[in-house]
């Protein structure tokens, strides 16, 4: 299930797009500053590039790029 990021209340999206820029692996090696990274999720997702899945089975929700969503999700 897609949710869309604009019905978030923003200390809730700010704290999700924080554990998505922060999560372990996703640095890469990126000296970045945070507050940088986490404007670039930002936008992706004001752009429609990133969306935000809930998965009903794990009970999570995680950011993902359009690209890598099933199309049957964006429907």
């Amino acid at each position: 299930m897609l949710i869309p990021h604009h019905l978030l209340e923003a200390d809730t999206l700010t704290r999700l797009i924080e554990d998505f820029v922060t999560r372990e692996g996703t640095d890469n090696g990126d000296e970045t500053p945070l507050a940088t990274r986490m404007q670039r999720v930002r936008q992706a997702l004001e752009r429609g590039e990133a969306v935000i899945v809930f998965e009903p089975d794990s009970q999570q929700c995680l950011l993902m790029a359009k690209r890598d969503v099933p199309k049957e999700w964006l429907d």
